[in-house]
């Protein structure tokens, strides 16, 4: 029988080659989209003429974590199992003011605001996908992260320390899910060239800085996350469990 992932955000950039990624390894796909509908129902129409199998869009507020519960009740009408669940939507624009910025500007509601998308939703998405991964025993848990937790990232504070809390969160997770046969690991992504990256003001520097430290002297791509992404739900990991996996092209170090 084939297996279903559950993914947040799957649009576009790091989540878009996730879903390709599972789709073309036969693996069904539900997929959350924050607004845009056309191009949801555009990628279901995509995915099944190229690999076959079953994928849909729902729309999510990531702002609402607990609407998560109802999103998974579609799930349920539409899927016959959940395998993998994957945090990977963000936010930006509007949501993010106050949270994105230098340190002295830094107000409550969007520092709230990133915590809420980030780490209450993950924890909320996870629930609900435990609950359906303990029927066919057992499943892969993912969130997405990224090494502004590591490496000074101007106007980042928000997103960097809402990122180390996730990080631990899977720790948690990975500890009182083992017994269910669920594993829990994040995926930390040094600057991936994506759409939500290009939205920074100062995306330029931080391209040109980047392919600067890189030893492999460019900048990441959505499929590099996505690799192993995949990778991490398959068998060949299956001792691998609370760990974060940084993938940044060696600018950690640099």
């Amino acid at each position: 029988m084939r297996k279903t992932l559950v993914i947040s955000g799957g649009t576009r950039g790091i989540g878009r080659a996730i879903v390709e990624e599972f789709a073309k390894n036969g693996v069904d796909v539900a997929f959350t989209y924050n607004s845009n509908s056309e191009l949801a129902e555009n990628i279901v129409k995509e995915l099944t003429s190229k690999y076959g199998g079953k994928y849909r869009a729902y729309k999510l507020d990531i702002l609402q974590p607990e609407s998560y519960k109802e999103l998974f009740k579609e799930i349920d009408r539409d899927f016959q199992r959940v395998d993998f669940f994957i945090s990977n939507a963000i936010i930006s624009g509007r949501s993010v003011v106050g949270g994105f910025g230098p340190f002295m500007r830094l107000k409550p509601k969007g520092l709230l605001n990133i915590y809420t998308a980030t780490v209450v939703a993950f924890i909320v998405g996870a629930q609900e996908a435990t609950k359906r991964m303990e029927k066919v025993g057992g499943g892969s848990i993912i969130s997405l992260s990224s090494t502004g937790n590591l490496v000074y990232t101007p106007n980042y504070t928000g997103h960097g320390n809402s990122k180390a809390a996730v990080e631990t969160v899977v720790k948690y997770a990975a500890h009182e899910l083992g017994d269910k046969g669920i594993r829990v690991n994040a995926v930390s992504g040094g600057p991936i060239d994506t759409d939500a990256l290009r939205k920074f003001p100062n995306y330029e520097e931080v391209k040109s800085e980047v392919v600067k430290r890189s030893p492999l002297s460019r900048m990441g791509l959505p499929e590099d996350i996505a690799g192993i992404c995949y990778f991490l739900t398959t068998d060949k990991a299956s001792w691998i469990t609370g760990q974060t996996f940084i993938v940044d092209g060696g600018t950690t170090f640099a």
